[in-house]
């Protein structure tokens, strides 16, 4: 059985880690580039918190109907089918969670060399010792786990509060842009900007889904988990738009724009000297929480997978005295690990990365379909139904579309990628899983 020890503070921790990551101290030079004008770039950043909040209610809604591991995998198996859920743990598996486990391993990596010196081998040596380290104390408890997943949060929440005072306390270093004062940005704001700098928030937004796949080992998951979801999203929307603000206290516009580095630009305008070790120490600690979280959450998709037939019977197992779902974490370690040292996960996850959304959009179609079944009895339903569900229906379709008419190529790959799962499913798992999956009673069996 598994051990159900997330509490409440536990799971918000979870969200708010596992979105916080790194992509704040960059993406905002993404979309301050893109769109022209300062009260846009807040648009971006306020709209893509409320989508995010949209896709979390959805998720919400959802757990607290099947408050099983398994999260996203088991809303598409009981909405569509075992085939459609498959198709998701195969991309995450393969592409998606590993590389995402491997992408933030060698971002922590690249901020903590900046305290110990290593060339190109030694990045990789500190990845695979972060993804080994991590792995290992999820392995011995989902306690442990959510233990470090909170405390990390905290520090990280308290690091990007003292940032944003700090940077205020000082006062602006230039002529602060007025609301109607234009960004370096040539062209006008046009739907399409707009669009593009939209994907770059809702990246940065990232992994807001991971708490559901640990439902099982969650206290009262059906209230636990709305309520982390909803609270979490807003802490990190409350965040990041007031990060952006402090940018623009100290930096200029075009300055922002054009760093690759601007959180770290902005604590050199603080600090001094003393800027470039206070951000790298922040982006290791809030790249190391994130990745704890990444590796928690992942397992209990796999073990569902495997409870339904979908990947061997080996790794359903719960360890006797850990109670974790011990041989799915290992899996997903070794092959995290494979994806850092060889260094494929950077094409593999760049082209695959933008497909989730695709599954994204399924799951909300998968909710309206069951709100029309009797059987189904969610314990928390989204409000403004069913407005929420289309909306985020909608942006997911045009977050996928932009993909595919931007870079053709690379989109219709990462399809490609996702696409082949289908005839393994079909050739060597369907029967199985159709016999397995039609029930969501058996995970219940191994809570408490």
């Amino acid at each position: 059985m598994l051990s159900r020890s997330i509490t409440p503070l536990h799971a918000t921790a979870l969200v708010v880690g596992i979105i916080i990551g790194a992509s704040i101290f960059v993406q905002p030079s993404v979309i301050t580039g893109t769109v022209p004008s300062l009260p846009a770039v807040y648009a971006v950043w306020i709209t893509s918190g409320i989508l995010t909040l949209f896709g979390a209610l959805i998720a919400a809604e959802l757990a607290s109907a099947y408050p099983h591991a398994g999260g996203v995998y088991v809303f598409l198996r009981e909405a569509f089918s075992p085939g459609i859920a498959f198709l998701w743990g195969w991309a995450m598996f393969w592409t998606m969670h590993t590389g995402i486990i491997a992408v933030i391993a060698m971002v922590f990596a690249r901020y903590m060399s900046f305290f110990i010196p290593v060339g190109n081998v030694g990045l990789r040596m500190l990845a695979t010792f972060a993804v080994v380290a991590l792995t290992a104390i999820n392995y011995v408890g989902v306690k442990q786990g959510s233990l470090v997943q909170t405390t990390l949060t905290i520090l990280k929440v308290a690091a990007v509060v003292a940032i944003i005072a700090a940077v205020f306390a000082v006062g602006p270093t230039h002529t602060l842009p007025s609301r109607t004062e234009p960004l370096p940005i040539a062209s006008p704001l046009s739907a399409r900007s707009f669009a593009l700098a939209l994907v770059a928030g809702l990246f940065a937004f990232g992994g807001w889904h991971m708490v559901t796949y640990a439902a099982e080992e969650t206290k009262e998951p059906e209230r636990t988990i709305p309520r982390a979801l909803v609270v979490g999203v807003i802490v990190v929307t409350a965040c990041y738009v007031a990060l952006n603000a402090a940018y623009f206290h100290v930096l200029s516009p075009s300055m922002i724009a054009s760093s690759t580095r601007v959180a770290a630009d902005a604590a050199d305008t603080v600090f001094g000297r003393g800027g470039a070790a206070a951000m790298s120490a922040v982006v290791a600690v809030s790249t190391f929480g994130a990745l704890n979280g990444v590796i928690l959450s992942g397992p209990r998709a796999y073990l569902a997978m495997a409870r339904d037939g979908l990947r061997v019977s080996w790794a359903a197992a719960i360890h006797e005295r850990f109670r974790t779902p011990h041989r799915a974490i290992l899996l997903q370690g070794v092959w995290a690990v494979v994806l850092v040292s060889t260094g494929t996960y950077k094409a593999l996850f760049t082209r695959v990365v933008y497909t989730e959304w695709i599954f994204f959009a399924l799951m909300a179609i998968g909710l309206m379909r069951l709100r029309s079944r009797s059987a189904y009895k969610p314990a928390y339903r989204v409000w403004g139904y069913p407005v929420i569900p289309i909306v985020f229906i909608v942006s997911s379709a045009a977050i996928v579309i932009n993909q595919l008419a931007t870079d053709p190529v690379e989109g219709a790959t990462g399809l490609l990628l996702v696409g082949i799962g289908w005839p393994v499913y079909a050739f060597f798992l369907r029967k199985p899983a159709a016999s397995s999956s039609i029930s969501t009673t058996p995970t219940t069996t191994h809570a408490d």
